[in-house]
């Protein structure tokens, strides 16, 4: 789960999926599968996303909190 947390806080970093994938090096599908295995287990949505934009949810800004923590 912490490399799921890293690569949440990246992506939240980042606000793009696909760049992030670029700065982890691993592929923007492996990156989204991690995001989502991080959503089930927390069993929160941590980002509401539309054609190129993303952004945190509620949920996803507590969660970003604790990362910085």
């Amino acid at each position: 789960m912490i490399k799921e947390l890293q690569r949440f806080k990246k992506v939240a970093d980042i606000g793009n999926i696909t760049k992030a994938s670029g700065a982890l090096f691993i592929t923007q599908p492996a990156l989204t599968q991690s995001l989502q295995r991080l959503e089930k287990e927390l069993d929160v949505k941590l980002f509401d996303t539309n054609n190129k934009s993303i952004t945190l949810t509620s949920g996803g800004q507590a969660i970003y909190a604790l990362t910085e923590k």
